[in-house]
C-alpha cells in the first residue's frame, strides 16, 4: 500500500485559490482602471478640459497687420500661428498627413487599437514607431504635457487618451485634421498650416501642391533638422518618404510618386519678423497703438483682448504700391546723398571726433547708454575698465547701403557707435487729405539697426520754413492779401533789444506770394507782426499740432519742434478746401471669428475757408514753379499740377519737403538722429536738396502706376466764385517773373536769443 502524500490533498485547494486570486487581481485592476479613467475624464486626477474648451480651443494665435488691400504685413505674436479653416487647407495636404501620420485615422475613434496592441512588439525588437494617432496628437498640442517623472507619465498618457476620446465625441473629423494643422509647429517658429504654406512657399495652404505638402507635413517629424531652409537635402529625403507614404496609402499613383521624386520642390521664403518686411516702423506703431486700445477693448467673456495670443485682424489704410514705392524712394535719394554727407570736412577725416563739446558729450552718452557698456558694468567692471573694453575690436554686423543692408567686419564698439551716429535719418508719410488715411509711412533707413520712427506723433524736429503756409493761410484768412505788399526789413518786437534780421531785407518791399515763393525769414516776421505771436500759436494747435509751441518770433520761421505726422495733418486744409483732417492708419479690428471688435473714421474740421484754401493752393503752386522747390520741375522732371513748401533748420540739422498734388499729401524730414552731426553747406543741406529728392522719386512711381488712383493730370479746382487778387494774376499762378534756378536756395534763420537751438 502506497502512502499518502499529505501535500497532494492540498494542491487542488492552491490551485482554486490561485486562480481567484488572479481573477480577483484582473477585476481589481480593471475596476482601478475604469476608475482612473472616470477620474481622469471628471478633472479628478489633474485639470481636464471642459466640452466647450475642447469645441473652442483656446491656443494663442498671432494678430496679423493687413494693409488696405487684405495684404498681410506682419503678424504679432507670443507663438506665431495663425488659423485656417477646413475648406482653406489644399487636400494635398490632409492627404499627405494621414498617409504618413494616421492612415487609419478615419477609422479609430481617437485611438488606434491595431497599433497600440503592436507597441509591445516594436519594443522587443528595438523598433522605434509612433503609436499616437493625429486625435492624440492634437490633444497633446491643445494642452501640452507639464514636466514628468517616470512614475506620473503613464498617467499623463492615459490623460491624453481620454482627451483623444473626447475629441472623437465632440469634433468631427474634418474639424480634428483642421486643429491639428493650425495648433502643429513647423520650421522656423512658425505655428500653424497657414503660417508654414505662406513662409515657405507664400501661397495660401489651398495652393499648396502635392510636393510642397509633402515638404511641409514632412517637417512635422523634425521641424529643425527637416527645416527646407535651413537642411535642404534632410528635407528632400524626408519629403520622398512622405510621398512614397502617400503612393502606399492609394493617395499616389506609382509614376506621380516617380515624377515627384526627381523633381525640385523650390522655396518662396518669405519669413515676417519684426524688423523684416515692408513698414516695420508702421507696424511698430500699429503695435504700440493696438496694445493700448485693447486695454478698453473686451472679448465677449469680459477680459481685455491680447494682440499676441487672441488673433486678431487689424486692418490698416497702408497701400502697399505706395508703400513700397515711398521705401524705394528713400533708397534712391540717402544711398547718393550719404556719400556726399560723410565726404565733408570734418566726416571724412574723422576731425569731428576730436572736437571737444557738444560732441564728445554725444559720444559718452552713446557709450553709456549701450547695450554692450551695460553689460560691462554688470559684470563688475569699473567705468574705466568698461570704456577700455569697448575701445577693442571684436566680430560685429554694421549697417551699409548694400543689397543686404549690412557688412560682417571687425570695429570696436566705440567706434561702431560713430559709424552709426554719421548715417542720414529719414522720415516719410503719404496720405490722402480727404480722408485722413495713411497710405505710406516710412520711419527710417533700417529697422534691424534704426529702429528709432521719424514719423510718429512722439518724434518731434525743428520744421524750419514749413511752418510758413500756416503762418500766411492765417494771415490771409483775416484779411491779408496775396497780392499785398509785405516788408523784409528787420522787425521789432517787444521781447527782443534790437531789430529781429533773420534775412531777406535785400529783397525790399514784395509782393506776400513772392515772399512765400522765395521763402523770405523777414517777411513772414513781418506778417506775424500783424496778426500776433498769441492768436498765431493758438491757430497752429487748431491745426492739429498738439507739440508745445514757445510765443517767440521765431516761431514764424520754424524753431519749434512738431512732428511730420502733425505736419501732414495741419497742411491737409490746403488741398481739402480748409477742412482739417487728421490722419489715421486703421480701418477696423476684427477678433479671430471675423466678428467687428472697433472700428475708426477720421476726424475732421473746417479750419479756414475755401477761397483762402484756394489762395494757399496758388501760392505753393508758385513755391514749386519758380520758388525753393522750382528743381521739382527743372531737375526731377514733374509737371503736374503740384504745390508745396521746403523747410531748413539752423544749421542744416534738419531738412523738409511737404507737397500735395490734387489727390495726394505726402511730406518727408531727413537729417542725423542727432543734429550736431549735419550738412556743411546750404546747397547740399537745403529742403530741395535733402529732402525734396525723396519726394519727386516717390511721386514719379505713383504717377506711373495707374493701379495707385492718382491720376497725373488731376487738377487743382477753385471753388466756386472765386476771385483772385487783381494785382498780377500770372504772378498768383506761380509764374515769377524769374525762372527758377540752381542758386535759389532757402536760407535758415540765423540763431537768435529768443530760443536755443
Amino acid at each position: 500500500m502506497r502512502p499518502t502524500d499529505k501535500n497532494s490533498s492540498t494542491k487542488p485547494s492552491n490551485t482554486r485559490r490561485n486562480i481567484r486570486r488572479l481573477w480577483f487581481t484582473f477585476i481589481f485592476l480593471v475596476v482601478t482602471f475604469v476608475l482612473l479613467i472616470v477620474s481622469i475624464e471628471n478633472g479628478m486626477v489633474g485639470y481636464m478640459p471642459s466640452l466647450a474648451e475642447l469645441e473652442n480651443p483656446q491656443s494663442a494665435v498671432s494678430s496679423e497687420v493687413l494693409a488696405a488691400d487684405g495684404t498681410l504685413l506682419g503678424r504679432y505674436y507670443v507663438l506665431d500661428r495663425s488659423n485656417s479653416k477646413f475648406a482653406e487647407i489644399s487636400p494635398n495636404i490632409v492627404n499627405a498627413l494621414l498617409a504618413t501620420e494616421d492612415a487609419r485615422f478615419y477609422d479609430h475613434a481617437g485611438i488606434d487599437p491595431v497599433a497600440t496592441i503592436a507597441i509591445p512588439f516594436y519594443v522587443l525588437l528595438h523598433k522605434k514607431r509612433g503609436s499616437s494617432t493625429i486625435t492624440q496628437q492634437l490633444a497633446k498640442n491643445l494642452f501640452p504635457r507639464k514636466s514628468a517623472s517616470v512614475l506620473s507619465l503613464p498617467f499623463m498618457k492615459l490623460k491624453e487618451w481620454v482627451l483623444a476620446v473626447k475629441l472623437e465625441r465632440n469634433l468631427t473629423k474634418q474639424e480634428i485634421i483642421t486643429l491639428y494643422l493650425n495648433t502643429v509647429p513647423f520650421g522656423d517658429n512658425v505655428y500653424g498650416i497657414k503660417n508654414a504654406s505662406m513662409t515657405f512657399y507664400n501661397k495660401a495652404p489651398l495652393d499648396v501642391t502635392i510636393d510642397e505638402a509633402a515638404v511641409l507635413v514632412g517637417m512635422l517629424k523634425g521641424n529643425t533638422i527637416y527645416n527646407p531652409r535651413t537642411h535642404a537635402k534632410r528635407a528632400r529625403e524626408r519629403r520622398n518618404v512622405v510621398l512614397e507614404q502617400m503612393n502606399k496609402n492609394n493617395y499616389l499613383t506609382e509614376a506621380q510618386l516617380n515624377t515627384l521624386k526627381a523633381k525640385e520642390t523650390p522655396l518662396d521664403y518669405h519669413k515676417i519678423d519684426y524688423h523684416d518686411g515692408m513698414a516695420p516702423y508702421f507696424r511698430q506703431v500699429v503695435e504700440q497703438y493696438v496694445k493700448q486700445a485693447c486695454k478698453e477693448l473686451k472679448k465677449p467673456d469680459g477680459t481685455p483682448y491680447d494682440i499676441y495670443k487672441d488673433g486678431l485682424k487689424i486692418y490698416t489704410t497702408i497701400d502697399v504700391r505706395m508703400q513700397q514705392y515711398a521705401e524705394e524712394a528713400v533708397e534712391e535719394h540717402l544711398t547718393g546723398l550719404q556719400k556726399q554727407f560723410l565726404a565733408q570736412p570734418g566726416y571724412v577725416d574723422g576731425t569731428i571726433w576730436k572736437r571737444k563739446g557738444n560732441v564728445q558729450n554725444i559720444i559718452t552718452s552713446s557709450i553709456k547708454s549701450s547695450e554692450r557698456y551695460q553689460m560691462l558694468r554688470n559684470q563688475d567692471m569699473s567705468e574705466k575698465e568698461a570704456i577700455a573694453e569697448m575701445k577693442k575690436p571684436i566680430k560685429m554686423k554694421i549697417f551699409a547701403w548694400n543689397k543686404s543692408r549690412s557688412i560682417d567686419t571687425f570695429m570696436s564698439p566705440l567706434d561702431s557707435i560713430k559709424y552709426m551716429k554719421l548715417f542720414l535719418q529719414a522720415g516719410f508719410m503719404a496720405m490722402d487729405p480727404f480722408t485722413g488715411e495713411v497710405k505710406a509711412w516710412v520711419g527710417g533707413i533700417d529697422h534691424n539697426f534704426f529702429m528709432y520712427d521719424h514719423v510718429n506723433v512722439n518724434t518731434k524736429r525743428q520744421v524750419g520754413s514749413t511752418i510758413k503756409p500756416l503762418l500766411y493761410s492765417f494771415a490771409i484768412d483775416n484779411g491779408f492779401s496775396p497780392c499785398g505788399i509785405v516788408s523784409t526789413a528787420p522787425q521789432e518786437f517787444p521781447t527782443l533789444d534790437k531789430p529781429y534780421d533773420a534775412g531777406g531785407s535785400d529783397e525790399g518791399d514784395i509782393m506776400m506770394m513772392t515772399a512765400l515763393a522765395k521763402s523770405i525769414n523777414n517777411a513772414a516776421l513781418y506778417i506775424l507782426k500783424q496778426v500776433g505771436i498769441e492768436p498765431f500759436v493758438d491757430f497752429v494747435h487748431k491745426c492739429g499740432i498738439t507739440s508745445r509751441l514757445d510765443p517767440v518770433p521765431s516761431i514764424a520761421l520754424g524753431v519749434s519742434d512738431i512732428s511730420l505726422s502733425e505736419m501732414l495733418g495741419a497742411y491737409s486744409m490746403f488741398p481739402n478746401g480748409g477742412m482739417h483732417t487728421e490722419p489715421f492708419f486703421l480701418i477696423k479690428i476684427e477678433d479671430k471669428n471675423g466678428m467687428p471688435v472697433k472700428n475708426f473714421a477720421a476726424k475732421q474740421k473746417e479750419l479756414i475757408n475755401r477761397n483762402t484754401a484756394y489762395k494757399m493752393v496758388k501760392m505753393m503752386r508758385g513755391v514749386v514753379n519758380a520758388g525753393t522747390g522750382g528743381r521739382l520741375r527743372y531737375r526731377y522732371g514733374i509737371h503736374n499740377d503740384v504745390a508745396g513748401k521746403t523747410g531748413t533748420t539752423n544749421n542744416q540739422a534738419d531738412a523738409w519737403f511737404i507737397g500735395y498734388t490734387p489727390q495726394l499729401l505726402a511730406g518727408v524730414w531727413v537729417g542725423c538722429d542727432d543734429r550736431e552731426f549735419r550738412f556743411r553747406s546750404e546747397r547740399l543741406g537745403q529742403g530741395a536738396s535733402a529732402a525734396l529728392p525723396i519726394w519727386a522719386y516717390f511721386m514719379k512711381r505713383v504717377y506711373a502706376d495707374s493701379r495707385t488712383g492718382i491720376l497725373p493730370n488731376k487738377l487743382f479746382e477753385a471753388p466756386e466764385g472765386f476771385d483772385d487778387c487783381t494785382a498780377d494774376r500770372t504772378m498768383l499762378d506761380g509764374v515769377l517773373s524769374s525762372p527758377p534756378t540752381e542758386d535759389m536756395e532757402e536760407k535758415a534763420a540765423p540763431p537768435t536769443t529768443d530760443y536755443d537751438e
